[in-house]
């Protein structure tokens, strides 16, 4: 009889993974855009500032391979440059929602009893909640300073707002979790609530939550665009795929490069992330495979 090595659940996943051509392609897509986010330079030498009327709508010329937008500036630049304030608004955003999605699924699931159906009456009343009203009326208010670029207020906005799916989640995770014969063990040898918690519950709890975060990324990339797009967003001096597509509209007649390139720069991005939570969730349900 040979000897077969046990393999845990992450080691199963990784297993399935790295056959997943989506995945593999989903991976190569966000390190790209991070790297454009990071290192902006990497991909062009370009000031996407630099804008200059008299090339107003002009064709690909030399480092210019987009063309030019209704100002004079170079749409590539402005695309690659795009990607930062983009990621950096759906990455805090997303840790901010993940934070309180956190909390309330740990305190929701293992407590239970009225503070569960509180919490998760509270969740309910949110989720009831319009995002796109909702980030509307709160990214208005919050950036009520002329002198904001909006960055915070959208980021806060989303991070307030985008919660509750990863709350639903975590408390489902934590139910199952701590109803499994490794919990009753450690509560019999004299485990206290916090060491079941975050020794025993969270760490078997997490592959889900982090599979909804990575989801909710993209969705939060998407909706700064959306925001940035409705004049509501980003604003000043922030460079943004969302300004860029509300900027071209009104031009695409005339030069439709400047709204196409940023809107496939976008619609990638979230797909990709969005396609890296699909993937990664299919491998850690051992139900779907």
């Amino acid at each position: 009889m040979s000897d077969t090595k046990s393999r845990s659940l992450s080691s199963d996943a990784w297993h399935d993974l790295r056959r997943n051509k989506i995945f593999w392609i989903a991976s190569v897509l966000v390190v790209v855009v991070l790297l454009m986010a990071a290192w902006p330079s990497l991909f062009t030498s370009a000031d996407p500032r630099d804008c200059v009327l008299s090339r107003k709508h002009a064709g690909a010329t030399g480092g210019a391979i987009f063309g030019y937008d209704f100002q004079g500036c170079d749409v590539y630049a402005k695309t690659v440059y795009g990607a930062r304030y983009s990621i950096v608004v759906g990455v805090f955003a997303t840790l901010i929602s993940g934070v309180i999605g956190l909390g309330f699924g740990l305190a929701a699931g293992f407590f239970g009893g009225w503070l569960d159906a509180v919490l998760s009456r509270f969740i309910d009343v949110m989720l009831g909640i319009p995002l796109l009203l909702g980030a509307i009326v709160l990214a208005k208010r919050l950036s009520a300073d002329p002198a904001s670029n909006g960055v915070f207020a959208v980021t806060v906005t989303l991070g307030l707002l985008g919660w509750t799916t990863a709350a639903r989640v975590m408390r489902s995770s934590v139910i199952a979790a701590k109803n499994q014969d490794y919990v009753a063990a450690a509560r019999m040898l004299g485990a206290g609530n916090s060491r079941l918690l975050f020794r025993h519950i969270l760490p078997n709890s997490m592959a889900s939550f982090i599979v909804v975060l990575t989801i909710l990324l993209g969705i939060n990339i998407a909706s700064e665009a959306t925001l940035s797009f409705l004049g509501i967003g980003l604003k000043g001096d922030a460079i943004s795929w969302g300004i860029a597509i509300s900027d071209a509209t009104g031009y695409v007649r005339v030069a439709a490069g400047p709204l196409i390139w940023p809107s496939l720069f976008l619609a990638a991005t979230v797909l990709a992330f969005i396609m890296l939570g699909d993937a990664v969730r299919d491998a850690f349900d051992p139900k779907l495979r």
